[in-house]
């Protein structure tokens, strides 16, 4: 499938500052121009203090002008304080205020230029260590539950990168402390930029079946082996996804079908599915390696204490009535139910 070139279209990669760029900008100058109105009213208040080279007489434009020039250094000595007072309130008032204005301005000029400069190499550095990270591609609604649900299971955020073309759903992930990028996920050069072939997974959720599967071959031509997960909401669809590279697709129409047929047999069925699919239930699914110390051991004998379901070997999918699942083997990957941290009542899973 050939796709016609074009310049560009993301930004770089980049993380949530804890305060806006014009909220920033703005506390700063308002700072300065309160120091310099306060400035202005001690210079009006001791303008008897003052002595004007040129008339004689100081007046509100000439205090204001004086300000001006003494807060910045300049100094042109046609207006001059004269008197002890109002040299001393020049020492020991104006002189520290005319201090703050130049640091806050100095302070701004590190902030907006040095400051900025620098996060944006600190970004490109963190853009060029990613590795085992996740990435989630499309942030609507499914994509937004996902990165939820994982940070909820413990996931550092700042090790997933949010890929979406909607400025507006990015500033929400970024809220969260994920790394985010705004582009097209179906573009080599996008997925390039953040290192997907050095992925711990991939996800899918672009909104439209189409959109999904195209960002699900692109993915899986620049990483291989990296597991991708996909949505798709039509079950023709399905078939599609995964021969286009996914490992896993979920369709959320079926899932809710399936819960709405399980509380057609049982009003507790579609509770406890809930329960097991979310960390905020209590019991969750887990899908593990076995450990040293339970090889040899059946699946009910668990050492995490979680109920064995299911065991995946050499790509055999082995239930727990059956009898190759008395004895585990190295390699084993398991499903088991396990106790949501926290639960003290774990007997009742």
């Amino acid at each position: 499938m050939s796709r016609q070139r074009s310049p560009r279209r993301f930004k770089p990669l980049r993380r949530a500052v804890p305060v806006p760029v014009w909220a920033d900008l703005g506390l700063r100058l308002g700072a300065a121009l309160t120091l310099v109105f306060v400035v202005v009213f001690i210079h009006w208040f001791d303008r008897e203090g003052l002595q004007d080279s040129l008339d004689g007489e100081v007046s509100f434009l000439d205090v204001i002008y004086f300000t001006m020039i003494s807060i910045t250094t300049t100094g042109f000595g046609d207006i001059a304080p004269v008197t002890d007072r109002s040299r001393l309130v020049e020492a020991v008032i104006v002189t520290p205020i005319r201090f703050a204005v130049i640091f806050i301005f100095v302070g701004t000029a590190y902030n907006f230029i040095i400051r900025r400069s620098w996060e944006t190499w600190h970004m490109k550095r963190i853009q060029e260590r990613l590795s085992d990270h996740i990435v989630v591609l499309g942030y609507g609604i499914s994509g937004s539950e996902a990165v939820g649900e994982l940070l909820a299971r413990g996931t550092d955020p700042s090790c997933v990168v949010v890929v979406d073309p909607s400025a507006a759903r990015l500033e929400h992930a970024e809220g969260v402390g994920c790394n985010v990028l705004e582009g097209d996920a179906t573009r080599d050069e996008t997925l390039a930029a953040v290192k997907i072939d050095k992925a711990k997974a991939v996800l899918v959720s672009a909104g439209r079946d189409d959109t999904s599967i195209l960002i699900v071959l692109t993915a899986r031509h620049l990483a291989p082996h990296v597991p991708i997960t996909a949505v798709v909401r039509a079950d023709d669809n399905e078939l599609l996804a995964r021969q286009a590279g996914a490992d896993n697709v979920i369709n959320p129409v079926r899932f809710t079908g399936l819960l709405l047929a399980g509380s057609a047999r049982g009003k507790h069925i579609s509770d406890y599915l809930a329960d097991l699919a979310s960390v905020s239930g209590r019991v969750q699914l887990v899908e593990r390696l076995v450990t040293p110390a339970e090889v040899g051991k059946p699946l009910s004998q668990l050492e995490s204490g979680g109920r064995g379901l299911r065991i995946y070997r050499r790509g055999r999918a082995i239930g727990f009535w059956e009898s190759a699942a008395d004895r585990l083997e190295a390699g084993d990957l398991v499903v088991e139910i396990a106790p949501t941290c926290g639960d003290e009542n774990t007997t009742s899973a």
